[in-house]
């Protein structure tokens, strides 16, 4: 394994994960991907593969910390070092204040930002004794200010940033690079196709986010040389407001 390069996708839907792991599979690397239910990750899996890339699914609930521990030493152990690790879990709900409940509350921040927080740490296990390494946590518009209906969401998405922002501080120095990507915008995906109708008509003049172009700014984060780590990337349509 000592040519052998691991991506950690934890969050890999249909949409944004997916590009990305399509993206670095293109690169060689293994493409460990992961969400809940990886029976649904066939796809993907059989979509790497028919393109040339290896890819490898697995079934994790990643607030669970002993999962979350296995899935990592699996993948150092059984495929490959895992060189960068990008945390994509949405969970993205929209509820008025006085219908949020603690349960709502606590499970959007345990899969919003403790996940991220499972991953951060487990990674880095590996990565310091190598002095190597790309983290990469997917924020939000919800990660820099609130919104009506938004505390839940918001609330997860800002711990999340100070989560990467600590991460950025503590294992920069020491050779791993953490970034906070911010997807500001509508993202081109089937529920935004079905949901907001008028939102992805917008598509044709580029006014949301395309899965694919996201993809090819977290390769091109990952490559950076560490004189010129970024840490925050705002990527949002030109039409969007700010």
């Amino acid at each position: 394994m000592a040519d052998k390069k691991a991506i950690l996708v934890i969050g890999a839907g249909d949409a944004t994960g997916g590009a990305i792991a399509k993206r670095f599979a293109r690169e060689g690397f293994d493409a460990c991907i992961v969400r809940r239910n990886g029976d649904q990750l066939t796809p993907l899996v059989d979509e790497i593969t028919t393109a040339g890339g290896k890819a490898h699914a697995f079934g994790v609930d990643a607030r669970k910390e002993d999962q979350m521990i296995d899935l990592v030493e699996k993948i150092e152990s059984d495929i490959a070092p895992i060189e960068v690790a990008v945390f994509n879990i949405g969970a993205n709900v929209n509820f008025p204040i006085t219908e949020t409940t603690s349960r709502v509350y606590f499970k959007v921040w345990e899969m919003a930002c403790f996940a991220g927080f499972l991953m951060g740490r487990e990674v880095a296990k590996k990565m310091l004794p190598r002095e190597r390494g790309t983290m990469l946590f997917t924020g939000a518009t919800a990660s820099v200010r609130g919104g009506s209906g938004f505390s839940a969401f918001a609330g997860a998405k800002h711990a999340l940033r100070a989560l990467a922002q600590s991460l950025a501080r503590e294992l920069g120095p020491k050779g791993i690079h953490v970034a906070h990507p911010i997807l500001d915008g509508a993202i081109d995906t089937q529920w935004i196709a079905e949901n907001f109708p008028e939102r992805y008509a917008l598509k044709d003049q580029d006014g949301i986010l395309k899965p694919d172009h996201i993809a090819d700014a977290y390769w091109n984060l990952h490559c950076q040389p560490r004189d010129v780590w970024t840490h925050e990337l705002d990527l949002r349509p030109w039409m969007e407001t700010f």
